[in-house]
């Protein structure tokens, strides 16, 4: 890759200039926009030159160009091209890991473990590039071989979000290349500098020029040629709702599949035979960690009524205890939230949800006032209010009260989300009458609802996702097509 002095050694203190990558040559022209870091007001982490519509387009026709020849490398070779790229992440964990927290905020330690997370979903995806992709079937001819295989889409656009700015881009992209697809992927704008150090790994590990194109842009420059263009074949999107609604009638229009993971209001139910303490532990993590900004994260906690006042108690216990600060202290729990633009809008929604009725169980407390961030809370509501509709993306955890069993699953389908859930019973019946009853794309019993395994399927019901689900083998469902074969021989 041409023009690689714009790509900064990873956890270096400079402040870089960064570009996209078109065709292999990095391009730095156009307004610079700082890279802002949360943790800190007026901290600048890096700058990054806003590419055009035009960009994309010549990012497209790169990728257009060389998909014939990516799709022809033996797959052998595309997952050796992976499994190197792995090897250059993992020795670089430390210096990615601090950049992505001083430009998204999480703490060090999540950071960390993001950063190895996408090495070892680059890695997978390397095995999965060697993994049969068809099938014979016996033919009604005698002379017929007659056959069924599995073949690259062509040029496949690529849209992350900032929560997870490297494990979100990994298990889109591996998969893309393994099965011999180019892409061209437009990263948060929120995280330029941790899109850059994957983008680099790549590159570092053999991948062709052109394979791999990644325009740093507002959406709404680039957003109609990344979905519409004719050399487009497919589209993979994670992010809100609403944006996500767009891409799909645009893409629609222009016949271009798409694969989009989008809002969660994700419920914990927790039963009266349930250990409380373990179930505590695991309903905070869920809301609380990564500061809340996860899909995936607790929104709505359901009580069975006869525990709620002692499982409510141990919750606040916990929201109160962790300590918010500095993301690079390795004492911290809880970082600052991304962005000014994530703070204010929290910090709306809680005023409107107080405003109608949501009361606060978590005291006031001190917490830093140079960055973005919030303490965890806990508030009781509820199921008109906004605190059980609205996606909050943030440190929030709502506790409702259940009669029974069956009430709580009733307020758990009563959304029109449907990514994940969880029971914390210890009645094996119940907890199987849960995985069949809740409408989740992800189940889990005893555990959080964030926190994934990427060797299997992920994606939501309903309003959560639509398209072919992501990760493990599906991943191979989206990012390739089928292809038939008669031989009369």
């Amino acid at each position: 890759m041409t023009g690689t002095s714009t790509q900064p050694a990873a956890g270096s203190h400079e402040t870089p200039l960064l570009g996209s990558v078109i065709d292999g040559v990095a391009h730095t022209a156009g307004e610079q926009v700082e890279d802002l870091d949360p943790a800190h007001h007026g901290g600048v982490v890096a700058r990054w030159a806003r590419a055009d519509a035009e960009a994309a387009e010549k990012a497209v026709v790169a990728a257009a160009e060389a998909a014939g020849r990516w799709a022809g490398t033996p797959a052998p070779l595309r997952g050796a091209v992976l499994r190197r790229a792995a090897d250059l992440l993992e020795q670089r964990v430390t210096g990615v890991a601090r950049d992505l927290t001083r430009e998204e905020g999480k703490t060090v330690g999540e950071a960390e473990g993001e950063v190895k997370r996408a090495a070892a979903i680059l890695r997978y995806f390397a095995a999965e590039a060697l993994a049969p992709d068809g099938e014979t079937v016996p033919s009604h001819g005698n002379d017929t071989l007659l056959y069924a295989r599995r073949v690259p889409l062509g040029v496949v656009s690529v849209i992350t979000p900032w929560n997870f700015p490297i494990a979100i881009p990994a298990w889109k992209i591996a998969p893309a290349l393994a099965y011999g697809n180019a892409v061209v992927w437009k990263p948060s704008e929120l995280t330029p500098l941790t899109s850059c150090h994957l983008a680099s790994v790549l590159h570092e590990a053999g991948l062709p020029d052109g394979v791999l194109n990644m325009v740093l842009a507002y959406g709404q420059d680039v957003g109609d040629v990344l979905v519409a263009h004719s050399r487009v074949a497919a589209l993979s999107f994670t992010g809100s709702t609403a944006t996500g609604r767009r891409i799909a009638r645009r893409a629609a229009a222009a016949m271009t599949p798409v694969q989009l993971e989008l809002g969660g209001k994700n419920p914990a139910i927790v039963l009266a035979d349930a250990d409380l303490d373990h179930a505590a532990e695991q309903v905070a993590r869920g809301a609380f960690l990564s500061t809340g900004q996860k899909c995936t994260a607790t929104s709505r906690v359901i009580v069975e009524n006869s525990v709620l006042s002692e499982f409510t108690d141990r919750l606040v216990t916990k929201a109160e205890a962790w300590r918010v600060g500095d993301p690079l202290d390795r004492a911290t729990v809880l970082g600052p939230l991304a962005s000014q633009g994530q703070y204010e809008r929290v910090r709306q929604l809680l005023s409107s949800a107080e405003a109608t009725g949501a009361e606060r169980l978590t005291a006031p407390r001190r917490v830093p006032d140079d960055g973005w961030y919030m303490a965890p809370e806990v508030y009781r509501c509820d199921a008109a209010n906004l605190l059980a509709r609205e996606e909050v993306f943030g440190p929030v955890a709502a506790v409702f009260p259940a009669a029974d069993f069956d009430d709580a699953v009733y307020q758990a389908n009563d959304t029109p989300y449907g990514l994940t859930a969880a029971l914390f019973t210890t009645d094996l019946g119940r907890a199987l009458r849960f995985v069949d009853r809740v409408q989740a794309g992800v189940v889990k019993i005893n555990q959080e609802t964030a926190g994934l395994e990427f060797q299997v399927p992920f994606g939501g019901m309903r309003a959560s996702s639509s398209g072919p689900r992501e990760q493990g083998n599906a991943a191979r469902e989206f990012y390739t097509q089928w292809k038939t074969v008669y031989i009369d021989y």
